[in-house]
């Protein structure tokens, strides 16, 4: 079938920022604070690593090295908030950035705990709403299934990512292209929205520490602006993303920042997606694919798609 308006895709990692926002939205209600500590609200975490460590060190990816993956033995909720309770640092908080859905994904489940609600369903009826993505979803509903695409693996199979624990959270959205080029759009102030959910979009773009060649914010990664394609290549680097980065935390947070490039890749092993959006000049762009491209390509046809608007 030809992709329409209407095509579903899976938005992987892009997902991570819809929990921040999520999360920035429950700051601005006084649920959340992201210098509380997990066992403010997982009272079972009490005394343990996991249960000392803030809420931004968990959402910033540096609570000293959660894995990229929860364990695939992981397999409920119980089970997941043992491994949480007897889990080591691997290095210091605050010393190193290491990419990980298992340090976002408990993130946002607290996130949603602070509103007495699931995060799924807070997702779906709360978050998306005020957002106006009336076709994206967590879980698609039956009446949606003939617009979902499947990917395509490396073998050229067809799938759909597998359901996982803190996959809502960390990895679980599937959306169409007028929805996301409308959220990149929310996102530099472009259309109108409820006050409280533009601010925790905005929220989203303070940098909490400048890792690698960005500054990282809620979900988001920025790059002085104007950047070099080198820069956002190194910055989405298979191995920034897999291996530890020294992290400076000099001045921060800043303040909303919004003279940088802001960008996320996100992928499942069948989609691959990208959003790079410069706030200070209200251009941005959105690539959705059912196919996982290498982040280099994804971020090489932005740049150059980018540029060339920019320069005429």
């Amino acid at each position: 079938m030809p992709v329409s308006k209407n095509t579903l895709f899976e938005l992987g990692s892009i997902s991570k920022t819809f929990a921040a926002t999520l999360a920035s939205y429950s700051v601005l209600n006084g649920s959340l604070a992201l210098e509380d500590t997990a066992d403010k609200y997982i009272p079972y975490l009490k005394n343990s690593t996991i249960g000392n460590t803030k809420l931004i060190n968990l959402a910033t990816y540096s609570a000293g090295g959660l894995p990229l993956q929860v364990p695939d033995d992981v397999t409920n909720n119980k089970e997941l908030l043992r491994y949480y309770k007897s889990w080591q640092p691997l290095f210091p908080v605050n010393s190193k950035r290491l990419y990980s859905n298992a340090s976002i994904g408990l993130f946002g489940y607290i996130s949603a705990l602070s509103m007495d609600a699931d995060y799924t369903q807070l997702m779906e009826r709360k978050v998306l709403p005020l957002l106006d993505m009336p076709n994206t979803f967590i879980n698609v509903p039956n009446d949606k299934m003939a617009d979902y695409a499947f990917g395509y693996n490396a073998a050229g199979e067809a799938i759909r990512v597998n359901p996982g624990i803190l996959d809502a959270e960390a990895y679980g959205i599937k959306s169409t292209i007028s929805d996301v080029t409308h959220f990149m759009a929310s996102n530099m102030g472009l259309v109108p929205l409820d006050t409280d959910i533009q601010q925790a979009l905005d929220n989203n773009r303070k940098g909490y520490y400048q890792a690698s060649t960005f500054t990282q914010g809620l979900g988001w990664e920025m790059y002085p602006y104007p950047t070099t394609l080198t820069a956002l290549l190194e910055g989405n680097s298979m191995e920034v993303v897999l291996k530890p980065q020294t992290i400076t935390t000099d001045k921060h947070p800043t303040a909303v920042l919004n003279n940088v490039w802001v960008n996320k890749t996100g992928a499942t092993n069948g989609f691959g997606g990208y959003i790079a959006y410069i706030p200070a000049q209200k251009s941005g762009v959105v690539i959705l694919a059912n196919k996982n491209y290498p982040n280099a390509d994804r971020v090489k046809a932005a740049y150059e798609i980018l540029e060339s608007a920019m320069t005429h």
